[in-house]
């Protein structure tokens, strides 16, 4: 397997041009957020938060400043409503184990939709374990759930309802206010999650106008550095820890709070709603031209997910037709383009990604989709050479599908 990947490097040398696409799954942390970060590894700020000297006392001052601003960008009325993780799923699990646990005396029902991210996913199945159902609500064909399901699905058995605010892989923006209305008025003791990684820097998210009880975001997926993310939990709900240990600044999440980490996440929510709709607008005009140029370019192509103000400005979520994903994935790395196909999560299992197939589209058409998510760093040029060299990639393997007499 080294091998292998040694001799895939190789074939990469000496490439001139690179688009990073695959922001779904990982991001280049801009140079702005790597110096921010850069002193509090070795410089200052670097002792425990909850310690009695001088460098533990800058490192409070700092992860304070931090919890400020990022609750603001969240709209919680106070830092103590929020939590920081080291990451968007530890948030997940955090939130949804933690008012499953929190709140099992009242019912063991969740509901989610079947959209949800993988780590969604997976820990409901988990909750299974200790006697938890999950109630999957279906999508439309552009990833809406359906609310009437939702009404019906939720009983005064149900303890939490989890929908993401945008959808990871097609970018659609859900109705979470209204889907909160829905639930509160079935049942008001059930919890309402959010996942807005997605949202969180594309579009305005304000927890207190939603009235969601809890919300994930992740730093990674706004050009923060990786091993990074926060829970907001509503002011007056009890949650249970699902992790052991030294408790510091934060009740939910023990352990030494990793302050250079939660200076990057601060410092690229600043880069990202200091300029929010400049930043929006572009990355929403790039968007435009990659999947206008692709369609223009391409036959037998199809979009998936809505289009317009109903969807995130960054992603483009396509399928091509007699192309399979994987294998152009690796012919546009070869040019130094990249992008994903499918889900991360479960792209190494041969299988469609579940949002696709739940939204109708058939097994080829699952896994011949790329998934290319655009950042205000990119330039028209990037996109340019991206269609100049995707229709060339797309045709050949194409043409070796069709010589084999294999789709």
């Amino acid at each position: 397997m080294v091998e292998n990947v040694k001799e895939l490097l190789k074939l990469h040398e000496g490439i001139t041009h690179q688009v990073y696409l695959d922001n779904e799954n990982s991001t280049i942390v801009p140079q702005e957020v790597v110096d921010a970060m850069l002193p509090y590894f070795n410089q200052k700020a670097y002792g425990n938060p909850t310690l009695t000297h001088k460098p533990g006392w800058e490192a409070f001052e700092v992860i304070m400043n931090c919890f400020q601003k990022i609750s603001r960008f969240v709209g919680a009325k106070n830092l103590e409503e929020l939590t920081f993780t080291p990451g968007e799923t530890e948030a997940n699990n955090l939130a949804i184990m933690g008012s499953a646990f929190a709140k099992k005396e009242l019912g063991k029902k969740i509901v989610i939709s079947e959209i949800e991210p993988i780590n969604v996913l997976h820990v409901t199945d988990l909750l299974k374990k200790f006697g938890f159902s999950t109630t999957k609500i279906p999508v439309d064909r552009e990833g809406f759930i359906d609310l009437e399901k939702l009404k019906e699905a939720v009983d005064n058995e149900t303890v939490l309802v989890s929908v993401s605010s945008v959808n990871n892989e097609l970018g659609t923006i859900q109705p979470i206010k209204e889907a909160v209305d829905i639930v509160k008025a079935k049942n008001p003791q059930t919890l309402f999650h959010t996942d807005a990684s997605d949202a969180y820097g594309r579009i305005p998210i304000d927890v207190q106008n939603l009235n969601v009880d809890l919300a994930t975001v992740s730093s990674y997926k706004i050009l923060g550095p990786r091993g990074m993310g926060a829970m907001y939990l509503r002011e007056g709900i009890n949650l249970e820890r699902i992790l052991e240990g030294q408790i510091g600044t934060q009740k939910l999440w023990p352990g030494v709070e990793n302050t250079p980490l939660i200076v990057g996440f601060t410092k690229a929510s600043e880069l990202a709603f200091e300029n929010f709709e400049v930043n929006i607008a572009k990355m929403r005009a790039l968007r435009d031209k990659l999947v206008d140029g692709i369609f223009s370019e391409l036959t037998d192509v199809k979009f998936n997910g809505p289009k317009g103000d109903k969807r995130s400005p960054d992603n483009a979520n396509i399928s091509i037709l007699r192309c399979e994903g994987e294998a152009l994935t690796i012919e546009l790395s070869l040019k130094g383009i990249y992008v994903s196909s499918g889900s991360a999560c479960s792209r190494r299992l041969l299988q469609p990604s579940h949002v696709l197939v739940a939204i109708g589209r058939r097994f080829s058409e699952a896994h011949g989709s790329i998934l290319m998510k655009t950042t205000r760093y990119q330039t028209e040029e990037d996109i340019a050479y991206v269609l100049e060299v995707l229709p060339v990639a797309v045709n050949r393997i194409r043409g070796i599908v069709g010589s084999t007499g294999t789709d």
